[in-house]
């Protein structure tokens, strides 16, 4: 009876454990979606947020001449992530805002990155309004019309975060002033993303080969 018992605790266990963290890895390849059906930038046709995983901030026409959060995105998120051709960093900037200094920026972020996946996209203040107003977020335009903010967009146009994060609950997006937010947030938010889109695609493959 003894035996019998062991032997049952040594199959069963293996199989209980593997559903526990089965479960967990599940759990952990998906990010909530936050909103749905973020407005698309119809004004940009050579930028498009569909088929794409995109990090959409929102500059203000004021640039910092040392290129400000930009360069702790390019440093704690972007260089993680160039080399997926799906990625992609969305600025928009409002008309008026002065365009050489920030391609002075662009140029000094050259030097150590390929800036191949870095958009910017010069729009109207009305624009910029009803795209940032579309995420439904509890976040504020600032009076230049830009944000310290910045968003994870999936390829069917949703706005990812947290619906459980340990300081604010729904994390909608990311402070790109906090380089602590970056590193430990949401850096490990865009692999969940990626990674989402990478089993899913891996799936598809392998169906197609049966």
């Amino acid at each position: 009876m003894k035996k019998n018992l062991v032997l049952g605790v040594l199959f069963i266990l293996p199989i209980v454990a593997y559903l526990f963290f089965a479960s967990g890895i599940h759990n952990f390849a998906k990010l909530p979606i936050l909103t749905t059906s973020v407005k698309e930038l119809d004004f940009a046709p050579e930028v498009e947020l569909k088929d794409h995983i995109t990090v959409l901030g929102f500059l203000g026409d004021e640039i910092p001449a040392e290129g400000g959060t930009l360069f702790n995105l390019n440093q704690k998120i972007y260089t993680y992530f160039s080399q997926f051709d799906d990625f992609q960093f969305v600025y928009l900037v409002p008309e008026g805002t002065d365009k050489e200094k920030l391609q002075d920026v662009i140029d000094e972020l050259s030097q150590i990155s390929d800036m191949t996946h870095w958009k910017f996209v010069f729009t109207t203040t009305d624009n910029i309004k009803s795209v940032f107003n579309s995420l439904k977020s509890p976040y504020k335009l600032e009076n230049d019309h830009g944000s310290p903010y910045i968003f994870i967009i999936d390829k069917e146009g949703n706005l990812r975060g947290r619906d459980d994060d340990e300081d604010v609950g729904d994390l909608y997006g990311y402070n790109s002033t906090d380089v602590a937010e970056l590193a430990n947030k949401m850096k490990d938010d865009v692999k969940i993303v990626l990674a989402e889109y990478r089993l899913a695609l891996k799936k598809y493959n392998a169906e197609r080969k049966k």
